[in-house]
């Protein structure tokens, strides 16, 4: 498998914002930096972007913004609860917190579901 390809300078800024938020805990997803909350994935660095979990509802509010993408990472098909958030700048991720306290009370509010085992 190749190694995942992100930029390590939004990585460095989205630390700093996330990992501050109550609950929020660093992990991977097929080998990307990822974030979850009460075990629930809610973000994922993927390439020059950012992956976020929100409601359908707002991902078809927030996809008509210039910098916000459908995500889909390994070139799977968009999913209907997420968006990418790409910014050249790192810095510029900070101008989208509310989103991402958003995603992780969505997420938080969710199910959680049982994986089966193999």
């Amino acid at each position: 498998m190749a190694k995942p390809i992100y930029e390590q300078k939004h990585k460095d800024v989205i630390d700093a914002i996330l990992l501050n938020l109550p609950g929020v805990k660093i992990g991977k997803m097929f080998g990307y930096p990822a974030y979850y909350v009460d075990g629930k994935l809610f973000a994922c660095i993927y390439g020059k972007g950012v992956g976020v979990k929100v409601s359908e509802e707002l991902a078809n509010k927030l996809l008509s913004e210039k910098h916000v993408v459908p995500f889909q990472p390994l070139g799977k098909p968009k999913m209907r609860e997420w968006i990418q958030i790409n910014h050249a700048k790192s810095a510029d991720y900070g101008k989208d917190m509310s989103i991402f306290r958003t995603s992780v009370e969505f997420v938080r509010q969710l199910p959680t579901t049982k994986r089966k085992k193999k």
